[in-house]
């Protein structure tokens, strides 16, 4: 039965440390599959919408992200701007509670990565799904969302990255 992790804050030092590959072969253990549906239950238990493993204290390159509903995990990501357009929208953070601001991010990207069951994949995004994994995958780099914002905002009532 998965569970509920605890989401670290800033200053964490885990938001601020870039984190380190997957070893392939630990992907179908028992113990990381469970860390893996451990981070899924936690995004959905905070009503996120994509979590990072260095938000739950461990510096190792997965996140997940809610995808119609069900969680969605990348290993070992990289991301390619396909556009040059930028979107800005207002971001908030698991990590950052209260705080909201505006981000500019890249329009449209490809991801590369290993899905859960350690097969390789390529999605292509763009609009609030290109958003939402350029957010997660900030944090593998040890990155806020609060280092590239362009102004603050307030508010608890909305969904946060």
């Amino acid at each position: 039965m998965p569970k509920v992790l605890d989401i670290v804050k800033e200053p964490a030092k885990s938001l601020r440390k870039p984190s380190q590959a997957v070893d392939v072969a630990q992907i179908g253990t028992p113990e990381f599959q469970a860390f893996l549906d451990d981070l899924g239950e936690t995004m959905f238990a905070a009503d996120g919408v994509g979590i990072a493993a260095p938000q739950v204290g461990s510096n190792i390159r997965v996140f997940v992200v809610n995808e119609k509903d069900k969680p969605v995990v990348y290993i070992n990501p990289v991301v390619e701007v396909l556009s040059e357009a930028v979107v800005e929208s207002e971001e908030g953070c698991l990590s950052v509670p209260g705080i909201w601001g505006i981000v500019p991010r890249a329009k449209k990207i490809r991801l590369k990565a290993y899905d859960r069951h350690g097969r390789r994949i390529e999605v292509d995004a763009k609009g609030y799904s290109a958003i939402i994994i350029q957010h997660e995958f900030d944090h593998l780099q040890g990155i806020l969302f609060v280092d590239k914002m362009t102004h603050a905002t307030k508010g608890t009532d909305k969904k946060a990255v």
